[in-house]
């Protein structure tokens, strides 16, 4: 049996054609507990200035997504936009599950979170694939804007409760609410 309890967590990330990624992909670690009172580490801080970066392309998809879309423009216009989402998401990614990520501090900090982070790295392998589909959908000239427009506002919808999950679980761990909601 390994000696990692959560060595399992480690989910490799598909390639996204466009979007940087790291040479390997990360895996969280954990040590021991330490104790509850300690202040948000260097994670948790970086965690939130990220977090603050990808809410603000979220909110430029959203409004690419309302966009008329008779515009000519609007299928190369939401695709940039989903480009800049999947370099967002990218960034999140690198700063959660990375060695030195938010997710190994929060097992640092609280163990018993570690389910909880397995279903965020869960729902960070399932936001990819659908950034890279719909992102290839959008190029599709027979695919209906009506349809492509459904995909978007679900992905909205997807990305939003992973950011409540994820704020929960950092309120979970240190009882402090992550914020980036400026």
């Amino acid at each position: 049996m390994p000696t990692d309890p959560i060595q399992h967590l480690s989910i490799p990330r598909p390639a996204v054609p466009g979007v940087p990624s790291t040479a390997a992909p990360p895996s969280v670690r954990t040590t021991p507990a330490t104790p509850a009172a300690l202040p948000p580490a260097a994670a948790l801080r970086a965690a939130r200035r990220n977090r603050a970066a990808l809410l603000h392309e979220i909110h430029l998809l959203e409004a690419a997504v309302a966009a008329p879309v008779r515009d000519p423009g609007w299928r190369r216009r939401l695709g940039n936009r989903l480009t800049g989402l999947r370099t967002a998401f990218a960034e999140h990614m690198d700063v959660t599950e990375g060695t030195d990520g938010l997710y190994a501090e929060l097992l640092d900090h609280a163990p018993r979170l570690a389910r909880g982070v397995h279903l965020l790295i869960r729902e960070h392998a399932a936001v990819v694939a659908t950034l890279a589909v719909l992102q290839h959908r959008v190029g599709l000239p027979e695919t209906s804007t009506v349809q492509v427009r459904s995909w978007a506002t679900d992905l909205l919808r997807e990305l939003s409760r992973h950011r409540q999950h994820g704020a929960d679980l950092v309120y979970e761990a240190y009882q402090t609410d992550i914020g980036g909601e400026t």
